[in-house]
């Protein structure tokens, strides 16, 4: 078939038209910005990150405030990458918005918001439920390394890890879930191995890790094959207790 008149599914990015090229707005758990036509469950602020183009610079945060948000909130509509409004970012599922060092909206999330403050507080047996500032200095604090402003990353015993964290293996993100690692893609996640033991390199900021430890369930993209009777959002066990 002649190369233009190929349908743009089967087209190289580099030669689709740009109103049908996918955004470099998908962010992977390592943080990177990313463009791809896979789809995501959430979506994800901080700050204004493009210019009024529409094409996205060098920086990858304007403040310390990231949170990931539902897809659809009050029917309310985004045109993508508008000028003087924050830059939507999209992540496969909330294991990756965690390790990419967001924390639940308070506002279209706001169950699981409350539900991840109030992990937080168990996790870090505070007095009293932490507030969202309090909760973003630390975030900010443990996701970035402040000598390259790079992602920064801790060493935890595999074994002791909570479900829905996420780990780097030979370059590679791997979800942690019960007794397996699963491969991540923007895609989703590939099939799985089995967790084993030692000393990893852990993404996922620690603040969340202590977070998932106390009991905060993330919302996991299908693909993660989660056992049956297990729900895939905090929000699904909420209505299962309601009915």
């Amino acid at each position: 078939m002649p190369r233009a008149n190929r349908p743009l599914a089967n087209r190289p990015l580099a030669n689709r038209p740009l109103a049908n090229r996918p955004l470099a707005n998908r962010v992977t758990p390592f943080g990177q910005f990313e463009a791809t036509p896979c789809r995501g469950l959430l979506i994800g602020n901080r700050g204004i990150l493009h210019d009024d183009a529409g094409r996205i610079g060098t920086a990858r945060w304007r403040h310390p405030h990231w949170i990931a948000c539902a897809l659809a909130f009050k029917g309310w509509r985004r045109k993508l990458l508008q000028p003087g409004t924050w830059t939507e970012l999209f992540f496969l599922d909330e294991a990756t918005a965690l390790a990419a060092g967001h924390r639940p909206c308070a506002l279209c999330r706001r169950a699981d918001y409350r539900r991840f403050r109030a992990a937080w507080q168990q996790g870090f047996a505070l007095d009293s439920v932490p507030g969202a500032d309090a909760m973003d200095r630390a975030l900010h604090g443990a996701r970035l390394d402040p000598a390259t402003r790079r992602q920064a990353r801790h060493e935890r015993p595999l074994e002791t890890l909570p479900d829905g964290t996420m780990i780097e293996r030979e370059g590679r993100a791997w979800l942690v879930l019960d007794a397996r690692l699963l491969p991540w893609s923007h895609a989703g996640y590939g099939m799985p191995e089995a967790r084993g033991t030692g000393s990893v390199s852990v993404i996922t900021p620690a603040p969340s890790v202590a977070s998932l430890a106390a009991g905060y369930t993330p919302l996991l993209h299908p693909s993660a094959g989660l056992p049956k009777g297990r729900p895939a959002t905090a929000a699904a066990s909420d209505r299962a207790g309601r009915t």
